[in-house]
């Protein structure tokens, strides 16, 4: 008995001392594993760069366009023409809209060059939303950035490929992507 009571004062003695410290200011929230498990999953879901919580289709496919022009260097004036005409004719911008949605595009890409490694991780949050049109849409646009200065490049073939593995395909099954 004696022995219980020991333990049960020496937790008794830590509480009141954890309660002091966090009185004076010290944050002893960090020792509470399930906050610490809660603020992870927050940090995960919302900590993300601004690239990869697009949730409409046609900025995705903007932003990929746009990751295939840029993934040499720097973006070629044919390239960018490319890109604004397919803009306007694919997506049925204006030509002051298409130039927005390239500066908006240009500008999440430089704010994370994550996009080249994973591209997959851009269209996650919108997955459920492409259709098989606009799954092929994307490849077809995809491809005639990639073709705008003749043939490709092989990081432009790479990420091309690995863009349209990263799509939804109607042939595969949705849980295999």
């Amino acid at each position: 008995m004696h022995i219980i009571l020991g333990i049960l004062g020496t937790v008794v003695t830590i509480l009141v001392l954890l309660n002091r410290l966090q009185e004076n200011g010290v944050d002893i929230g960090w020792l509470n594993p399930f906050s610490w498990h809660r603020r992870r999953r927050y940090r995960v879901h919302h900590d993300l760069s601004p690239a990869f919580k697009l949730d409409s289709p046609m900025d995705v496919a903007a932003l990929y366009m746009v990751c295939v022009a840029k993934v040499d260097g720097d973006m070629s004036k044919e390239q960018k023409s490319t890109i604004l005409s397919l803009f306007e004719s694919e997506f049925h911008l204006s030509a002051t809209q298409a130039r927005e949605l390239l500066s908006a595009s240009v500008h999440l890409l430089n704010q994370t060059r994550d996009v080249y490694r994973s591209p997959q991780k851009v269209i996650e949050r919108c997955y459920d939303k492409v259709s098989p049109a606009q799954s092929q849409s994307i490849g077809k646009l995809i491809d005639e950035v990639a073709h705008a200065e003749g043939e490709p490049s092989s990081a432009q073939a790479q990420l091309v490929a690995s863009i349209k593995k990263a799509c939804p395909n109607p042939d595969r099954n949705k849980w295999n992507h």
